[in-house]
């Protein structure tokens, strides 16, 4: 019989960190923690397999499966704990967390001080000696409860949450600010308006039985998988939906019961920058939730952290010293015992860790460790300080490397110059460091309102997620750096700023005030979430540094890659661009974006225009000297690479004009009636042009294309070869299907290059190969090969023909795929490796049957996402390409898919 729970206290657990999958994150490393010595208050873990059967089969008969293993667990905490849950005398409190194998922070359910009724609130009272607590205890559980289980919401975006509007109205009653100055008959006042408003909204009285409280949590916490805003956060984080979350209940311990208790949240290093300093905050008197929810302003953990503090809050050192002090002041033997504490997580971990802790009567807690959440910056110190000081080795310093996360480093920071000229409004906390622009939106569903928007709120929630992903930056007016809003940010590597307390929102007149002037919805400011400033209007921005530490990861990612990473550009620009972070060559250079500018344009619809081939040559003679210019400039700029250049593509009515008086100037100057030009335009039109006269079939109807290219490629590589540059001309024929359709060209291609040798006197080693993009030539990738130097893999028109979905209309239907889950990951952005990857493994393996040495590669934008570069290496193609910024995401991926 499987087993279902499993208990964790008093130093033993019946599991350990290694099982992750099957206790979640949390619980492992709550089971984990008590093996090792570490405070944890006792209780027990339900486990992701059950999530799976309670939504496969329902509530009633999983709580029906998992009754007596839970009760025999409850049952292990009374004992351990020396009270009973229920009991009117000596009630035992517990807590209710989620715990998925992926951290996902404040995505899912929590319920705290479960337990709690009329009858347990007086013996707590009582037992304790401190009625406050206990009331206060009481209001938090039935407003938690209320939110969580009997799901008490907002009417709209623009009301506050119920329970929040009952506290702001008794405060106004009795002329308080914050909930600690609540007296014990305030405290029961709350308790009786939050049941009140229960039964009003709900219908429903609230529930007194702690076994029906105890079921309806753990069902809440199961639920909340499911909620809208997890679902997005496990498609944006890539988390597979069919991993379930576990359920952590735990003994209660409580930092709100007085001065000599409090909560807090701290981690080993800086999770924005990286440094090897114990930071983090913590409050006095308070719960858990208080830290990260943002209501009271949390006060540091350590004295050295606390200047910097001071300097934010805008409070004098001496303020501090007596109003907010540091806990190594307010509790030295408690801050002793923490840090002592932390370092052996992350010496037992050997990562930086993220900690939550309860101080309950002077005695230290820990609540959970995890590997913290951090920026791409802090990602790549932490990984390079850990390997030098000897914890990792160089394989694991890589694997620490999510690749996607240095997409944060390689965007624009602000420029210094711009900064000095720049209007400070206000300053808040440094949250997640980068630089944003953008026009202000108050609402997360509101995010997409502009192309560039910065979100401002209160306070983040959850809720707010989405938005959060689509704005270019978070601007809070509370909360500290262990805030929702930050841990959420620097997990996405947004930039935010957070506890900026001098911006006032008013969210029903969307007017932001900051020291009396007002920014509507729609100005632009900007945030600065390394310094924790904000900007009036727009602040210029530059490229960053790539030096120091990021230069190391990409040198161990070249020490351990068994691939090259090319990449895709059309410009000398790029090349250059690419090249400075670690491109060895061009895997796509797409001419049809040379054709643009200009007197080009203009010499492409002559071309386009002409009756006669000897029109057509006498337009392709004009563009010739352009592309020749081009290609010399990418050769040399890729000097000593492979540069492979893909033969004009598109379809010719993308190069048409389609104004009038466009049109009448390209009559005038070809000699022909503007009828005849609309004509010919009329008969370029195509009901479905990704399929119809583009690619290799516009070379076999007009080879000249196709000669005067391969002319000026050959003719670029031999001018450069006279100057001693190097270079490795890869000529590429697009959309072939049949072995037919590339012998074409390539006779093209190699005879036109034979004229110009014979012209010359001189030679270039040149290849001659195909775009693999149509299921047939995969299929028949055989015989294609026989013919072919080289396969690149067009995995954007390849993904396209295969799942019939156009790139351009997919957007009508592809959310609500990905929403029911019809589809676990968008196919344009991440490989299908079920469907075109059996595609791009079986070409690749027909191809090298017939030309074992066929050198292959890929080029569409899947080359510079980590999951489709690892499906690449193995199937052992010899390199990826992808966009200029992508580049070293690339690299880092190439080299984790060897090392595994």
């Amino acid at each position: 019989m499987a087993k279902h729970v499993y208990t964790f206290g008093a130093g033993k657990a019946e599991g350990k960190a290694d099982m992750k999958n099957l206790l979640g994150g949390k619980g492992a490393n709550l089971a984990e923690m008590n093996l090792i010595g570490v405070p944890v208050p006792p209780g027990f873990t339900i486990t992701t397999e059950v999530c799976t059967k309670y939504n496969e089969e329902g509530q009633e008969k999983t709580f029906e499966a998992i009754k007596q293993e839970v009760e025999a667990a409850v049952s292990m905490v009374e004992t351990l704990t020396e009270t009973k849950f229920g009991d009117k005398d000596n009630p035992c409190l517990l807590s209710v967390r989620s715990g998925a194998r992926a951290s996902m922070p404040g995505m899912m359910d929590t319920v705290l001080n479960l337990g709690m009724n009329d009858d347990a609130v007086e013996a707590i009272s009582k037992k304790s000696g401190n009625p406050r607590f206990a009331w206060d205890s009481y209001r938090r559980f039935v407003q938690m409860y209320g939110d969580v289980v009997m799901e008490m919401k907002p009417a709209s975006k623009e009301e506050h949450d119920p329970f929040e509007e009952i506290i702001d109205k008794l405060k106004e009653e009795k002329g308080i600010q914050l909930d600690t100055e609540f007296s014990t008959e305030d405290l029961q006042e709350l308790v009786k308006r939050f049941k009140a408003a229960v039964k009003k909204v709900t219908g429903k009285d609230f529930p007194a039985d702690p076994w029906e409280q105890l079921w309806g949590s753990v069902a809440a916490v199961f639920n909340s998988w499911n909620n809208p805003r997890a679902n997005l956060y496990r498609r944006l984080e890539h988390i597979p939906d069919e991993w379930g979350t576990a359920v952590n209940v735990q003994a209660m311990v409580f930092g709100n019961m007085g001065e000599t208790s409090g909560t807090g949240v701290a981690f080993t290093r800086d999770a924005a920058t990286g440094e090897d300093v114990f930071n983090g905050e913590y409050l006095i008197n308070a719960q858990g939730e208080d830290v990260v929810a943002g209501i009271r302003t949390p006060q540091v953990i350590t004295l050295s952290g606390s200047k910097k503090w001071a300097e934010l809050q805008g409070v004098s050192e001496e303020e501090r010293a007596s109003k907010y002090p540091s806990l190594e002041e307010a509790m030295p033997e408690i801050y002793k015992q923490l840090e002592e504490t932390q370092q052996k997580l992350e010496d037992h971990y050997k990562d930086m860790q993220d900690l939550e802790f309860t101080i309950q009567e002077g005695k230290l807690w820990l609540l959970q460790t995890r590997n913290g959440k951090r920026t791409g910056a802090a990602m790549v110190k932490i990984a390079v300080d850990l390997l030098e000081q000897g914890v990792i080795d160089e394989k694991t310093a890589l694997k620490r490397i999510d690749a996607n996360k240095l997409d944060e480093l390689l965007h624009p920071v602000f420029d210094a110059a711009a900064l000095k000229s720049a209007t400070e409004i206000a300053k808040g906390l440094p949250a997640s460091p980068g630089a944003a622009t953008g026009q202000i939106v108050f609402f997360a569903d509101e995010a997409n309102k502009f192309d560039a928007s910065i979100l401002v709120r209160v306070e983040t929630s959850p809720e707010d997620l989405e938005g959060m992903h689509v704005a270019k930056g978070i601007l809070t007016a509370r909360g500290g750096m262990t805030s929702h809003a930050a841990v959420v940010a620097r997990g996405m590597g947004k930039c935010c700023v957070s506890g900026a307390g001098s911006v006032k929102i008013n969210y029903k007149t969307r007017i932001m005030t900051i020291d009396g002037k007002e920014f509507a919805e729609g100005d632009w400011i900007s945030l600065n979430g390394s310094t924790g400033k904000v900007y009036e209007g727009k602040v210029n921005t530059k490229t960053p540094d790539m030096s120091g530490d990021f230069g190391k990861i990409m040198d161990l990612a070249s020490k351990f890659s068994r691939m090259s990473v090319r990449t895709n550009a059309d410009t000398p620009n790029d090349a250059k661009t690419a090249r400075n972070f670690g491109a060895q060559g061009i895997g796509l250079c797409r001419t049809e974006h040379m054709f643009f500018d200009g007197e080009r344009i203009r010499a492409m619809r002559e071309m386009i225009l002409a009756s006669t081939v000897e029109g057509r040559e006498k337009a392709l003679a004009k563009l010739l000297p352009y592309q020749r210019e081009d290609f010399e400039g990418i050769f040399e700029a890729m000097a000593g690479y492979g540069v492979t250049v893909r033969l004009l593509d598109p379809p010719l009515h993308e190069f048409v004009p389609h104004q009038q008086a466009t049109q009448k100037e390209l009559a005038e100057k070809m000699g022909i009636t503007i009828d005849e030009v609309k004509s010919k335009i009329a008969d370029l039109e195509e009901f479905n042009p990704m399929l119809g006269h583009r690619g290799c079939r516009l070379g076999i109807t007009y080879p000249e294309i196709t000669a005067m290219q391969s002319r000026a490629i050959i003719e670029a590589a031999l001018n450069l070869k006279a100057k001693g540059i190097e270079t490795q001309p890869e000529i590429m024929v697009p959309l072939v299907g049949t072995v037919a359709e590339f012998k074409n060209q390539a006779n093209v291609i190699r005879s036109t290059a034979e004229k110009v040798f014979a012209e010359r006197n001189d030679r270039v080693e040149y290849l001659v190969g195909t775009m693999i993009e149509i299921p047939r030539a995969a299929l028949t990738a055989d015989l294609i090969a026989a013919e072919a130097d080289f396969f690149s893999f067009g995995t954007n028109d390849l993904t396209q023909m295969t799942l019939g979905y156009s790139r351009d209309d997919a957007g009508k239907f592809l959310p609500i795929y990905l929403n029911n889950g019809i589809l676990k990951q968008d196919p344009f952005q991440v490989l299908d490796q079920e469907g075109v990857g059996q595609l791009v493994q079986m070409g690749t393996e027909k191809g090298r049957k017939t030309k074992p040495g066929l050198k292959v590669g890929i080029c569409g934008e899947h080359g510079g996402e980590p999951s489709s570069v690892m499906f690449c290496d193995s199937v052992g193609m010899d390199y990826v390409s992808c966009s200029p910024y992508r580049v070293p995401i690339a690299r880092v991926a190439a080299a984790q898919a060897n090392i595994e």
